[in-house]
């Protein structure tokens, strides 16, 4: 495996360099650059390849939170604060996984371990699922490849950087984002319902209010979008 480019942005020097000494002890890792702030950060973006960025979230002028939502184009990225309160705005930009400081090497080499084999499976993306047949299509779930049916889905659940879909049979998670399901997911029989959820058009059995019925479950229907499904599915 290439060694994962990496870039630390950080603007306090002893946390900085910290960092900076527990990425040389893991030897997938490479340090691209060390940027003092969002500016320096947004530099080095732009004119260097970075796989896995390393974000403090509170810095001067720019915080973390607001310099990425400010990225079209994201790396991977791991938040590092000494403030835990901000774990629930990161998760919801799909950050890789939240350092609350001072963090021991251990778990340091967590965060690392999963941004590596999110790396390693994203750079299998083309084997992640393989060409779609009329009705079916496979996925890769740990070591193995599932057959997945469409009749057979229920709903496809995101969870930051996995989805889950739920099947009539079982249930399979696999390394891949809401983005990439939906481009081989046939348009007229599912719909995406909510940010993190998409629906099998013949699963659905009610809508109630602002949720969407299938089964036993209860699916958050999205305010914004409630009028447009609403009309597919009295079309369909």
């Amino acid at each position: 495996m290439n060694k994962i480019r990496t870039l630390v942005v950080e603007d306090e020097p002893l946390a900085r360099e910290g960092l900076l000494n527990y990425i040389q002890e893991v030897d997938f890792l490479e340090v691209v650059a060390a940027c003092e702030n969002a500016l320096d950060a947004n530099r080095v973006l732009s004119s260097t390849r970075v796989d896995l960025m390393f974000l403090d979230i509170q810095m001067p002028r720019l915080t973390g939170i607001d310099f990425l939502k400010s990225l079209t184009k994201r790396p991977m990225v791991i938040m590092t604060t000494a403030y835990p309160n901000f774990a629930l705005q990161g998760y919801e930009l799909d950050v890789m996984d939240y350092l609350v400081k001072p963090f021991p090497f251990d778990r340091f080499l967590k965060a690392a371990n999963k941004a590596r084999d999110f790396y390693t499976l994203r750079a299998q993306a083309p084997q992640n699922t393989t060409p779609v047949r009329e009705d079916y299509f496979f996925v890769k779930c740990d070591y193995r490849y599932e057959k997945i049916h469409f009749d057979s889905i229920l709903y496809i659940e995101g969870m930051e950087n996995y989805i889950v879909i739920h099947t009539v049979e079982k249930s399979f998670m696999t390394l891949l984002r809401m983005k990439n399901i939906e481009e081989i997911l046939p348009i007229p029989a599912f719909m995406r319902i909510h940010k993190s959820y998409i629906a099998s058009v013949k699963a659905i059995t009610a809508i109630d209010g602002n949720e969407v019925v299938i089964g036993s479950k209860r699916l958050p229907l999205s305010r914004e979008r409630k009028a447009e499904i609403l009309e597919r599915l009295l079309k369909h």
